[in-house]
């Protein structure tokens, strides 16, 4: 009975943490009418995140020291580079030769992708239900990213190749992590590991761009603000509890909620239009979720 409300508690930590990272997009739209740059969003989202993170680092400590070792900590830098840095750049990359609709069909490959590795590197078991919940969550992104799905472009090879390596390097994260937190707490890890991924940002500013970010209206500031409390540092934590409770496998799959939620989100609050595709397409996404959800 107690592992029942453990999972039910893990499924209700990844449902908000996903819904709460999808928002991102809603607040990317709502900034990116202010002219403001992809690479300028994404500093300022960490750089208001970071002292946050540093604060929670410093005060929350491992929850199994003695059996840290060195090398572990050389592990939350690599999967602090690789997820929430390397992952996010191949996709913005991605982005300037695909589409959005081809990018997120793509990219929700990860799924597939955490559970292949695990299996590899973990020699983690996979069922039958986690095989059938990845195949009708990836039918219901097809689906409802069916309509915005053109290859005109001439470097769609090169476009979908930098999303698949986003989707491998954040697939890579969530296997590292489900490894990971229980050594170091979720916290802990979460923090560390956000550290890493901002310092990564703000260095490639620092080298690459280095353009006045201080010119931008104060709306912008304030998007960002929210952006970084509401999509980035709740939902991180969230997610990493719910990493810790449910597997590395199951969330990924349960993660396929994230580009529906984000149309839900874009019709509610940017007026956006909601097509019977995209409403199947949700609704098949849903039932995959619930196939890995459910009791046995």
């Amino acid at each position: 009975m107690q592992n029942s409300k453990l999972s039910s508690y893990g499924i209700a930590l990844a449902i908000v943490g996903i819904v709460l990272f999808s928002a991102k997009a809603v607040l990317v739209k709502l900034a990116y009418k202010f002219e403001i740059s992809s690479e300028h969003l994404l500093l300022f989202r960490m750089l208001f995140s970071l002292p946050i993170y540093i604060v929670l680092a410093l005060y929350k400590k491992p929850v199994e020291k003695n059996k840290i070792r060195r090398i572990d900590y050389l592990w939350i830098l690599f999967f602090g580079f690789v997820g929430y840095y390397l992952a996010s750049y191949f996709d913005f990359l991605g982005l300037q030769y695909i589409k959005a609709g081809l990018e997120r069909i793509i990219l929700f490959i990860y799924p597939t992708l955490v559970i292949i590795i695990s299996r590899i590197f973990l020699k983690n078991i996979i069922t039958k239900r986690q095989l059938l919940a990845i195949l009708l969550t990836y039918i219901g992104v097809i689906v409802t990213f069916w309509g915005e799905l053109r290859i005109e472009t001439t470097h769609v090879i090169l476009g979908g190749t930098l999303v698949f390596l986003s989707a491998l390097t954040y697939a890579i994260y969530l296997v590292g992590s489900g490894w990971l937190i229980p050594k170091f707490g979720v916290v802990t890890f979460t923090s560390y590991a956000m550290i890493v991924s901002s310092l990564c940002i703000i260095i490639q500013y620092l080298i690459f761009d280095r353009q006045n970010i201080m010119n931008y209206p104060l709306e912008v500031y304030f998007i960002c603000i929210i952006m970084a409390v509401f999509s980035t540092i709740i939902p991180s934590y969230l997610v990493s509890a719910a990493i810790a409770k449910l597997g590395a496998s199951n969330f990924s799959i349960i993660a396929s909620l994230g580009p529906v939620s984000t149309i839900l989100l874009a019709y509610f609050l940017l007026g956006e239009n909601l097509s019977i595709i995209q409403i199947i397409g949700a609704t098949i996404v849903i039932l995959g979720v619930y196939v890995i959800s459910k009791k046995k």
